[in-house]
């Protein structure tokens, strides 16, 4: 089992791994909260060189389903170009979270967009590094938010190799029962390439992206035992950062 947590600062993150004793980091590669491009990593060796596994979280911002052109263009660069940055850091994927459209009439061309973002950078030799959609937790008209959505656009894009990353904190605030969920995604996408294994500070389809620590949240901690027990993916802590060494620690304990 590989386990590990996101890392808050990154000017240092296989530090943060070493220290934490983590298998697996994960990291942004730019200002999640702005459009601004990535800038080579002053640690780019040694992050690509250390045996501590690496995944990169795409900006906040991003969302590739939009039907406003403000939007999606820049969302489909953005996309492009932090799994370009991703790869110089030898990570195993960019996680990019599932994104939304107005209205439930513009689903079905939410979902081509989707479909185009592949197409496209496939006529320019495809991306850096794979594609791992992240289930959302809220949001009306959500392209990943509940799994029979999922279903829909992994018809879309499924064929192209896209990857999945399943968040229990999301799944839970949308209103997916997570006893069996691995089981359930892989039924739809064949896959899971990485778990965010958060508990959640609301109660279940919620609609709230609030994580909570393990011991802290409204998720049965026994229930998350179960998800990593059930996949073999990296599983990555997104909780509060005081408690992660202690997330990680019961993890290993109860899972392991």
């Amino acid at each position: 089992m590989r386990i590990g947590a996101h890392v808050r600062g990154d000017s240092d993150p296989i530090g943060f791994g070493e220290k934490l004793g983590a298998d697996v980091i994960q990291m942004f590669v730019t200002d999640p909260q702005s459009w601004d491009k990535p800038q080579p990593h002053p640690l780019a060796e040694e992050i690509k060189a250390s045996p501590i596994e690496v995944v990169v979280h795409s900006s906040y911002q991003i969302n590739v389903a939009s039907l406003n052109n403000k939007l999606r263009m820049p969302s489909r660069n953005a996309v492009a170009l932090q799994a370009k940055a991703a790869a110089e850091l030898g990570a195993f994927g960019l996680v990019v979270h599932g994104g939304h459209v107005r209205s439930d009439g513009e689903i079905v061309e939410g979902i081509l967009n989707w479909r185009k973002l592949f197409q496209r950078q496939e006529e320019k030799g495809g991306f850096a590094v794979p594609i791992l959609i992240e289930n959302t937790a809220g949001g009306n008209h959500a392209m990943a938010r509940h799994f029979d959505d999922i279903g829909r656009l992994w018809d879309a894009v499924g064929e192209f190799g896209a990857g999945f990353c399943l968040d229990t904190c999301h799944a839970w605030a949308g209103g997916e029962e997570l006893l069996g969920v691995v089981e359930r995604i892989k039924a739809i996408t064949g896959r899971i390439d990485l778990v965010h294994l958060n508990s959640s500070r609301d109660e279940f389809d919620s609609g709230a992206d609030r994580h909570a620590n393990l011991s802290e949240g409204t998720i049965d901690p026994q229930l998350l035992v179960e998800v990593c027990k059930a996949t073999d993916a990296p599983i990555v802590l997104e909780t509060p950062a005081e408690g992660v060494a202690d997330d990680l620690a019961y993890l290993r304990e109860h899972a392991g």
